[in-house]
C-alpha cells in the first residue's frame, strides 16, 4: 500500500477531517494532537471498521456520518487490514495467539497416532449404546466413573484393563443404564428413607444369601448363577453329555440338563426373593418410589430386576461395574484398542515432551517481553504442548521470583497487585501477540496507535518505542501513531527516523480538524533567534528562554529584568524596547548587531499588541510562539487586573515567588463574591505556567493547550474590569 486516504465526517465529534497519508517514503507517521481533538475519536472510527461496524456521532445521532478509508486505487481498506491499539484495555486478548505456537511436524505425528485410536474407540463406544441404552455421553460418563475427575479415556479405560479382561463373564451385561441411572434417580436414591430402607434389605438379604443351600455371598450368587447357565446353554455344554455338580452340606447334586440347572436356579432365586420379610421391606421401598410418577419407569424397571437392588447402595461402584460389564460383552475390541493405545503411548509422551520444550514463536513473544519491559514478574506458556497438538487455548503463567522461591500465580490474582503502569504493560502483551502472529502471516495491517506510551515509565515508554521501531521494519506494516505528549511524540519520530512530512500536529475549529506536518522539526529556538527583528511574535516568545540563559548562567540581573516582562513588577511599565534590545545582546553571544523597531516603545504595549494581532488572525494554526506569546499577555494581563483591584502596595512588592498565586490567594480573600472574575483567576492560574524554560520538557504543556482555550481566556482577562 502506497497511500491512505481519510475522509470523515460527523464521527465521533470529528465534524470533518481529510487527509492523504503517503507511505512511499516512510511506513510510519506520528501525529501530535492535544487531548479533545480527534486522537479517540480517530482511533474509534477506525475500530468500527476493523469491525465491519458503521461509525457514528453519538452526541448528534441525527447528523450524517461520511467515512471514506481507501488505498492509492480507491479500494475500501478491509477490516482484518485494520488494528487499532487503544490506551488501554485490560479485557483485549488477541485471537491470534495459538498461530505462535504451531509446530506442523509435530502436530502431525501426533495426529496420525491419535487417527486410529480415535476411530477403534468411536467402534467400541458404538458397541455400548445398545447395552446402555444411551445414544451419546458415553465417552463421557465412562471417563467420570472410573477416574471421577480425569479427562483421558483412555487413561480410563487402562485403568479398568485388568476386570475387563480378567476371564470372568460379564455381570450385569442385560441391565441398561439408561434405566437406572439419571438426576431423578440420582435424587431419589440421596434421600435418607430411602437409603435406610436398601440397607435394611441388603442386610436381609445377605442373611438370606448365607442361608442359601447353593448360593453365596460375594462370590456365587443368582446373576452369578444366570449368568453361567446362559453361556452353559449359548455352548452347548449339555448337548455335549457334560454335566454340572451343585454341592450344599447335605447333598451333591448332579445336573444333566439345561432345565434341570434352570429349574435349580430360579428355585434358589424364589426362596431367597420371595421371603416374606424381604418382600416385606420392598414393598415398603416401593411405596416410597410409586408416589411419584416420574420415577415409574424407574420402579418397573427395578421389580422386573429386582437382583439388582443391592448394588443402589453404591452408585458410583455400580456405574463402573455396569461399564465394565459392556467391556466384558465387546472384550476382543476392548483388547485391540488397550494394546494399541499402549504401543501408541510412549510415542505420544516423547513427542509431548518435544511439544513442550519446543521453541516457538510464542517462546520469542515472551522473550520480547520479559527482556524489554519492566515489571515485576517474568511469563511463561502453561501448556504448550496442548497447544501445539490438540488446538487448546494458551495459558500464559505469571512467576512472580522471591529471595527464596519462584511462586506462579493465575492473572486474576495477579490484577490484584499490579500497579496501573504495570497492568498497562501486561496489556502490552497482548498486542505483541497480534502483531507477532500479524508478521508470521505476513498480513498487510494498518496500525492505529492511540497514546500507548501514556502512564508508563520512562524504561517502559522506550521499550514501547523500540518495538514500534521493529514494526516499522516490515514493508506490509504500516503505523500512525497518536500521542497528545509531545515528548513522546518527539522522541518517537527520532527514533523511527521519520521524514519531516511524516511528523505531523492538528488543529480544530468548529467545522473542521486540519492536520499539518509539524512547524518546528528541531530546536524552535534556534529559529526563533534568527527572527528576533524581524517578527514580534518570535521576539516576545523568546523572552523566557533568554530569561533562563541567564539564570543558568548565573546573570542574576538579567535575570530579575526579563522576570518583569513575565510578572508584573514595579518596573513593568518602564522597561522599553530598547532595554530589551541589549539584554538579548548581552546573553545571547551572536545577536551583538541586533536592532529592534521602536526602541523606546514600552514592551508590555508590544506584548499586548502581539497578542491582539494573534486573536485577529484566530483561525490560523498556533505554532508554539503564538502560544508562548498569549500565555505571557494573559498573565500580565491578570496581574496587572489583581495588582490594581488588591491596592495594597506593600504585599505586592514583598511578594518574592509564587507571584500569581499569591495574587490570586490574596484577591480572593478580599473578593470573595466575584465568582465570575474568580473562576476567569484561576483558569489564567491553571493554564499559564509559572515558568516556561528552553527544556522540551517544560514548555510542553504550552504546547498542549488549546488554542481556542489560550485566545478564550485571553479574551476574558481583557475584559475583566466590565465584568
Amino acid at each position: 500500500m502506497k497511500k491512505l486516504t481519510v475522509e470523515l465526517e460527523n464521527c465521533y465529534g470529528i465534524k470533518k477531517l481529510n487527509y492523504e497519508f503517503n507511505f512511499e517514503k516512510r511506513n510510519t507517521y506520528a501525529i501530535y494532537s492535544p487531548n479533545g481533538v480527534m486522537k479517540t475519536s480517530f482511533a474509534k472510527t477506525f475500530i468500527d471498521l476493523s469491525n465491519n461496524q458503521d461509525s457514528k456521532d453519538i452526541i448528534f445521532p441525527e447528523e450524517i456520518t461520511k467515512r471514506n478509508i481507501k488505498d492509492e486505487n480507491g479500494q475500501n481498506l478491509m477490516p482484518e487490514n485494520i488494528f487499532v491499539v487503544e490506551p488501554y484495555n485490560e479485557s483485549y486478548r488477541s485471537n491470534k495467539v495459538s498461530t505462535l505456537l504451531v509446530n506442523a511436524q509435530l502436530r502431525t505425528q501426533y495426529e496420525n497416532i491419535n487417527i486410529s485410536l480415535e476411530q477403534k474407540k468411536t467402534e467400541l463406544i458404538n458397541l455400548l449404546k445398545p447395552l446402555s441404552g444411551l445414544k451419546n455421553g458415553i465417552e463421557e460418563l465412562i471417563i467420570k466413573a472410573i477416574t471421577k475427575l480425569d479427562n483421558d479415556f483412555f487413561r480410563a479405560i487402562a485403568r479398568i484393563k485388568g476386570e475387563v479382561l480378567d476371564g470372568r463373564e460379564p455381570e450385569f451385561v442385560n441391565i441398561e443404564y439408561k434405566k437406572i441411572f439419571s438426576e431423578k434417580t440420582d435424587k431419589l436414591l440421596q434421600i435418607p428413607e430411602i437409603k435406610d430402607k436398601l440397607k435394611d434389605y441388603i442386610l436381609k438379604y445377605d442373611e438370606l444369601l448365607s442361608k442359601s443351600k447353593y448360593f453365596k455371598s460375594g462370590v456365587f450368587n443368582q446373576t452369578n448363577a444366570s449368568t453361567i447357565a446362559k453361556n452353559l446353554k449359548e455352548n452347548g455344554f449339555f448337548k455335549a453329555n457334560h454335566t454340572v455338580n451343585f454341592i450344599s452340606k447335605e447333598e451333591r447334586s448332579e445336573i444333566k440338563t439345561e432345565k434341570q440347572l434352570e429349574e435349580i436356579i430360579e428355585n434358589e432365586k424364589k426362596e431367597i426373593l420371595n421371603n416374606s420379610d424381604l418382600l416385606k421391606i420392598f414393598n415398603e421401598l416401593d411405596k416410597k418410589i410409586v408416589v411419584n410418577e416420574e420415577l415409574r419407569e424407574f420402579r418397573d424397571y427395578l421389580q422386573s430386576h429386582i437382583e439388582i437392588l443391592p448394588e443402589l447402595s453404591d452408585l458410583e461402584a455400580f456405574k463402573e461395574k455396569l461399564w465394565i460389564s459392556y467391556f466384558k460383552s465387546h472384550k476382543d475390541s476392548f483388547r485391540i484398542l488397550i494394546e494399541e493405545y499402549e504401543t501408541g503411548k510412549s510415542q505420544i509422551e516423547t513427542i509431548i515432551d518435544q511439544a513442550r520444550s519446543e521453541s516457538t514463536l510464542w517462546s520469542e513473544v515472551i522473550d520480547i517481553f520479559n527482556l524489554r519491559f519492566s515489571v515485576p514478574f517474568k511469563l511463561s506458556v502453561g501448556n504448550q504442548d496442548q497447544v501445539i497438538l490438540k488446538s487448546f487455548a494458551p495459558v500464559v503463567q505469571f512467576e512472580f521470583v522471591g529471595s527464596a522461591s519462584t511462586k506462579v500465580v493465575n492473572e486474576n490474582d495477579l490484577m490484584k497487585v499490579l500497579s496501573t503502569g504495570e497492568r498497562r504493560a501486561l496489556y502490552l502483551l497482548n498486542i505483541i501477540f497480534e502483531v507477532e502472529a500479524r508478521k508470521t502471516g505476513k498480513i498487510k495491517t494498518i496500525f492505529v496507535i492511540d497514546d500507548i506510551a501514556d502512564s508508563f515509565d520512562y524504561k517502559n515508554k522506550y521499550a514501547i518505542i523500540e518495538y514500534l521501531k521493529d514494526i516499522a521494519g516490515y514493508d506490509y506494516f504500516y503505523q500512525i501513531l497518536l500521542s497528545h505528549n509531545y515528548d513522546f511524540f518527539r522522541t518517537v519520530s527520532s527514533r523511527l527516523d521519520m521524514l519531516r512530512e511524516n511528523k505531523l500536529n492538528t488543529d480544530k475549529d468548529e467545522a473542521e480538524i486540519r492536520i499539518y506536518v509539524e512547524h518546528y522539526q528541531n530546536n524552535p529556538f534556534a529559529h526563533w533567534k534568527t527572527k528576533l527583528n524581524t517578527d514580534k511574535t518570535m521576539l516576545i516568545s523568546s523572552i523566557p528562554f533568554v530569561r533562563n540563559l541567564a539564570e543558568f548562567s548565573g546573570d542574576e540581573h538579567v535575570f530579575g529584568k526579563l522576570t518583569s516582562l513575565l510578572h508584573f513588577k514595579p518596573d513593568t511599565d518602564a522597561f522599553l524596547v530598547e532595554e530589551l534590545e541589549n539584554t538579548f545582546k548581552r546573553v545571547l553571544k551572536d545577536q551583538s548587531k541586533l536592532t529592534l523597531d521602536d526602541p523606546t516603545k514600552k514592551v508590555t504595549e508590544l506584548i499586548f499588541e502581539v497578542a491582539d494581532e494573534i486573536l485577529r488572525n484566530s483561525n490560523e494554526k498556533l505554532n508554539l510562539e503564538y502560544k508562548v506569546a498569549l500565555s505571557i499577555a494573559i498573565r500580565l494581563k491578570a496581574e496587572i487586573y489583581m495588582v490594581t483591584k488588591i491596592d495594597d502596595d506593600s504585599f505586592w512588592k514583598g511578594i518574592k515567588k509564587n507571584q500569581s498565586n499569591e495574587l490570586l490567594v490574596k484577591f480572593k480573600n478580599k473578593f470573595s463574591t466575584k465568582y465570575t472574575i474568580i473562576q476567569i483567576l484561576e483558569q489564567v492560574n491553571l493554564m499559564t505556567p509559572e515558568n516556561i524554560h528552553i527544556n522540551s520538557f517544560m514548555y510542553e504543556p504550552i504546547l498542549d493547550m488549546s488554542n481556542h482555550h489560550l485566545q478564550s481566556l485571553y479574551k476574558n482577562v481583557s475584559t475583566l474590569n466590565n465584568i
